[in-house]
């Protein structure tokens, strides 16, 4: 019979034994079990031991054998398990052993592999938590080596009980068994635990008294939960990664009053539902969806709403979009049993602070917002917040990178493997850091905005949980070239306490190192053309870059392209208050009195009028608090401004432009608005000023909302693809590599992807980092490992 041939690099042999290496997420998941299990199935004798590469195994036996045990690991590994790569050798010693296969114990030897990140509660816990007959039967902690709390309750390396918040639980013999048992799916499972041993839930009023759930007639604490969310109270839940706040999301007057409290007033509220039955009654569940919903992961999904909802007006007020999750504990499992209508569950804060993760503190904190309070006894060592995703171009693409997700390690190209190890600290808003070594980049979950004192203590905090949890020791650290952010502050700081270069970082050209990083392209891969488009960076010249194109790699983009330069009256309140983005617009295109002088009837100028726009216009003639920016995420604003969306303040980032989007139709009902190009100071400049004066004459003639976004999105899609073709072939480039928070505009990412690839050009995005600033501190780690390589 002839012999089945194996994968490439786990070739067969006629020899007696085979060390076989395997990297990638390889430990703390179950996967020397599936070893065992394997070699024993297939003949083989030998070892498998964890070790700072990853996992090792000697096999000894026949060499079809051998060959089909590599081809197994790959087809049977572990749900929570990523092989990266197998490396197979000779074996000298195989004649050596026994006749059995053994788990061996842990290698001390330096850390190389990752930490796992949690992963939402697996289908044999379900079962078991649904059995009445099985012994954690509604038991709110039950976990396995496929499923369970793992970034979250982890202090130090190496990754076993007496380092995690599940010291203090002691196992029961029954417990004890399973994880010593190689046959078990407990087997080395760290959080492992039954209603003998492990943690327990318990409620409180908002005073913090114990309440009793047998006086309300309930079986438990979670069954007198889910009955108070019925009768309409709010709820503060604790759960793997941080705390929620929680309510029925179809009872219009708790939404209401969660909104007053926590002081959320416009930002969507996330919803949870107890399966994807539920969620297809409320969403559209768009191809890619449903599995995107259910993978371990278990993010936030934004999802097309389905009209009319049936759900309380204020879940996702002006929003045509519902984000939706699925349980991801024991607990949320138990809770939404009964429900057949989703929940809100937002995260437990009042609005702009970090969500709670101890008991005290969300006394303190969520005591006056919530009416109950559903605790229980096993620590949150590490903040956790929701991952959040959406299908755009058929494909995944991550909007915030966090629970689920982090900190599993992206891995780069081969080449990059002797690269040094840098330590970069990320942007000021949706700060992550990252770790570059041994060829991969491990990215810290969501962090968060760093304005907040709380938020900047958990950087730190975080920073030094990376450093020890992956014994990682930089070359250099690498920070953003803004000279007043908190993340690069505290980078230069580290950087001379450890005695190593601090590399600065421009913003726009770390985006575009993370989108190629985010892709594996080689380090001396052809050049690209990269097209950043987000609300503000720190540009060379010291204005606010924001609508860049930049020709190179990951180490020498120079940028050849740019929006029009307009002020920021006012410097960081234009970002707060579209109006006055507005007013800079049209300045720029008419200049203002032309612009009173042939728009006097249109309401906008009329409105504008009536704001204290002498006092700009003397802001801008002296040069006073007004600094320049090409900003494409403020020439949303200025747009919505002129709709009538957001122009008075924005409540939360972005949101003038995305409820900008939310009015726009297809774009190929109306013509989109004309730009022009010219050229400054040796690079080509997108103008929107005759985009303005169609806009305004539209307007005139009682064009609404739609007409004009659609218009908007449609002529500027258009556009940033004639500019990018143009760019790219006065630069010899077939690649466009897109990156920027205003490419999670999901209309105009999808116009733009298409017209690029009908133009004949290569596109680059983003899949396992978000495009906004929480994959910044990829591209910062790369690029600055290049240039100390």
């Amino acid at each position: 019979m002839a012999k089945t041939p194996a994968p490439q690099g786990e070739s067969a042999s006629d020899d007696a034994g085979a060390l076989i290496r395997v990297r990638g997420l390889v430990q703390g998941v179950g996967f020397r079990p599936t070893v065992w299990r394997l070699a024993r199935a297939l003949g083989l004798a030998g070892s498998v031991r964890n070790d700072g590469d990853g996992v090792l195994i000697r096999a000894a036996g026949s060499a079809p054998a051998i060959d089909a045990l590599c081809r197994r690991l790959r087809a049977e590994q572990p749900p929570l398990a990523r092989i990266d790569s197998i490396e197979r050798s000779v074996w000298g010693g195989a004649g050596a052993v026994g006749a059995d296969f053994v788990i061996e114990h842990s290698a001390a030897t330096g850390v190389h592999t990752g930490v796992v990140p949690d992963a939402a509660t697996c289908p044999a816990c379900r079962a078991e938590i649904a059995d009445p007959a099985d012994r954690r039967h509604r038991y709110p902690f039950t976990n396995c080596t496929h499923c369970g709390p793992r970034l979250s309750i982890v202090r130090a390396i190496p990754y076993d009980r007496a380092n995690t918040s599940m010291a203090v639980f002691p196992m029961c013999p029954a417990c004890q068994r399973e994880y010593e048992d190689p046959a078990d799916r407990r087997f080395h499972a760290q959080p492992n635990a039954c209603p003998v041993c492990g943690p327990r839930v318990w409620l409180e009023d908002a005073a913090g008294n114990a309440l009793d759930p047998t006086a309300a007639g309930a079986a438990d604490a979670l069954a007198a939960a889910s009955a108070m969310l019925a009768a309409g109270r709010i709820l503060a839940i604790k759960g793997i990664g941080g705390f929620h706040l929680a309510c029925d999301a179809a009872n219009a007057e708790a939404v209401a009053e969660l909104r007053r409290r926590k002081g959320r007033y416009a930002k969507p509220f996330a919803l949870m539902a107890r399966d994807l039955d539920v969620i297809a009654g409320y969403a559209e569940l768009e191809p890619g969806s449903a599995e995107l919903l259910a993978q371990p992961a278990a993010p936030i999904v934004l999802l097309p709403a389905r009209a009319p909802a049936g759900l309380a007006p204020g879940v996702a007020p002006t929003q045509t979009t519902l984000g939706f999750m699925l349980p991801y504990s024991p607990l949320h499992h138990l809770l939404l049993a009964d429900w057949d209508r989703p929940v809100v569950m937002t995260s437990g804060n009042r609005s702009d602070e970090p969500q709670c993760i101890d008991n005290a503190d969300a006394r303190r904190r969520l005591g006056g917002i919530a009416d109950v309070l559903v605790l229980h006894d096993r620590d949150i060592v590490n903040r956790v917040d929701d991952s959040v995703a959406r299908i755009m171009d058929g494909a995944p693409r991550l909007l915030r990178r966090a629970r689920g997700f982090a900190p599993a390690p992206l891995t780069l190209p081969k080449a990059m493997a002797a690269l040094p190890p840098v330590l970069a600290m990320g942007g000021e808003l949706k700060n992550t850091l990252c770790l570059l070594q041994d060829g991969q980049a491990v990215l810290s979950q969501h962090l968060g905005d760093l304005h907040d004192a709380a938020t900047a203590r958990e950087f730190e905090h975080t920073i030094e949980l990376y450093r020890r949890l992956y014994e990682h020791k930089p070359a250099a650290v690498a920070v953003d070239a803004h000279p007043s952010y908190h993340a690069s502050r505290v980078g230069r700081g580290l950087g001379a306490e450890l005695g190593v270069p601090v590399l600065e970082l421009q913003h726009h050209r770390a985006h575009i190192a993370a989108v190629l990083a985010d892709n594996q392209w080689p380090a001396d891969g052809p050049p690209v053309l990269g097209v950043a488009l987000d609300g503000s960076g720190y540009g060379d010249d010291g204005s606010v870059w924001g609508g860049e194109w930049l020709v190179g790699g990951y180490t020498n983009l120079l940028r050849v392209a740019h929006l029009r330069q307009v002020p920021l009256p006012g410097g960081s309140k234009a970002i707060l208050e579209p109006w006055r983005m507005l007013f800079a617009h049209l300045d720029a295109a008419f200049g203002w009195d032309t612009f009173v002088l042939e728009h006097a009837d249109l309401p906008l100028a009329q409105d504008l009028a009536a704001r204290p726009v002498g006092l700009l216009r003397r802001m801008l003639a002296g040069d006073i608090n007004a600094p320049l920016t090409s900003s494409c995420g403020r020439l949303f604003d200025a747009v919505a401004a002129a709709v009538g969306i957001c122009t008075d303040a924005i409540a939360y980032e972005g949101q003038a432009a995305i409820e900008l989007e939310t009015h726009c139709g297809p774009l190929e009902e109306a013509t989109g608005y004309p730009f022009a190009f010219t050229d400054q100071a040796g690079a080509r400049v997108l103008d929107p000023a005759p985009m303005w004066r169609a806009l305004c004459d539209d307007l005139a003639a009682g064009a609404d909302a739609r007409q004009v976004a659609t218009r908007f999105h449609g002529g500027l899609a258009d556009a940033l693809t004639e500019l990018s073709v143009e760019l790219a072939a006065a630069h010899g480039v077939a690649t466009v590599a897109l990156s920027g928070g205003v490419l999670q505009n999901r209309t105009l990412f999808e116009a733009l992807c298409a017209r690029l690839r009908a133009a004949g050009l290569d596109v680059l995005t983003h899949h396992r980092v978000p495009s906004n600033d929480g994959g910044l501190a990829l591209g910062q780690a790369v690029a600055a490992a290049l240039l100390m390589h």
